[in-house]
């Protein structure tokens, strides 16, 4: 199917942030320092929470999942896009473009799922606390982790096939950094409303399924927190899913805006820019919240930090 479409192009040219001009050195600048904060952070977080027993819980198991899918998602395509701020547009054939589209897409949907995931653990855990331990079990942890996955690869696949099915004969020249499902669809000939539809479908089952089944948790969640006779036991149990709720709504703010609209809507120079917060920011986000708003984390963080030094001693 891409080999096809290579008879009329061989491929695609970012255009980047060419039409920023000077300011792409800056661009460069700031966009390399978030991206190796986030790198740096979401290592961390794995690492601290592999070797703090502590977090050794389902919680902090399903984080440091996130923070790996994050990892991943991020290593896909900032780089190519720091790249293209130095040399400029940057070629990609047909099936480097296909591939990068795929595991983007299978991350991005891996995320969504294992949001919705830790919503579950924290429904559990605040409406369920006796049988959190039985319910919880490292059997069900890695079904559900596994499940993320799978799920995610499927949907991205699904996406990408959808994309790929048609033909790309009139302009080769991608108005974005990377290969998402907005600027590649609209270098389409031919009718595309049915790939448009097919892209809304897809979307609307990962984002909307997805953040029911955590609408769902925390409708529970709110009862049972309101059930509490003590104001300090309901801020204490409102506390741990503060950090998760945080990055929810973040992160299904910026994907609902990209992806849940139809094709008439896009603008390629804003989306352009919205795209840098759920790639660049987004993934960042994750350490940040829970490293700020999460007492445990915390206590492992300065407990790393403190080993580090005294090891340097």
């Amino acid at each position: 199917m891409v080999e096809s479409n290579a008879t009329c192009w061989q491929g695609f040219v970012f255009l980047g942030f060419s039409s920023f001009g000077e300011l792409q050195l800056l661009l460069f600048v700031l966009f390399l320092s978030l991206y190796l904060v986030t790198i740096t952070s979401n290592v961390f977080i794995i690492i601290v929470i592999r070797l703090d027993s502590h977090l050794h819980t389902p919680m902090y198991l399903f984080l440091s999942f996130l923070s790996f899918s994050e990892t991943c998602y991020t290593l896909g395509i900032i780089p190519r896009m720091l790249s293209g701020l130095v040399i400029g547009g940057q070629a990609i054939s047909f099936t480097g473009c296909a591939t990068q589209m795929f595991f983007s897409a299978s991350w991005a949907c891996t995320n969504c799922f294992l949001l919705s995931v830790m919503g579950f653990d924290r429904y559990v855990a605040i409406c369920a606390p006796l049988h959190y331990a039985s319910r919880m079990n490292p059997t069900v942890c890695a079904q559900l982790v596994g499940t993320s996955f799978l799920t995610g690869y499927l949907f991205g696949l699904g996406m990408t096939l959808v994309i790929f099915r048609l033909s790309f004969c009139s302009s080769h020249e991608i108005q974005h950094f990377f290969c998402d499902t907005p600027p590649v669809l609209s270098l389409a000939c031919g009718d595309t409303r049915l790939s448009e539809l097919g892209i809304l479908i897809l979307s609307l089952l990962v984002l909307v399924v997805s953040f029911f089944l955590i609408s769902v948790s925390y409708a529970y969640i709110l009862v049972a927190i309101l059930r509490i006779p003590s104001a300090e036991g309901r801020r204490k149990a409102f506390s741990t899913c503060a950090s998760h709720l945080t990055v929810v709504v973040i992160h299904y703010g910026c994907a609902s805006f990209m992806y849940l609209r139809p094709k008439a809507s896009y603008s390629l120079e804003r989306d352009q820019l919205i795209a840098v917060t759920y790639t660049v920011a987004t993934p960042l986000l994750n350490p940040i919240v829970y490293s700020l708003r999460n007492r445990a984390v915390q206590s492992a963080l300065r407990n790393a930090f403190r080993g580090s030094l005294l090891g340097k001693g």
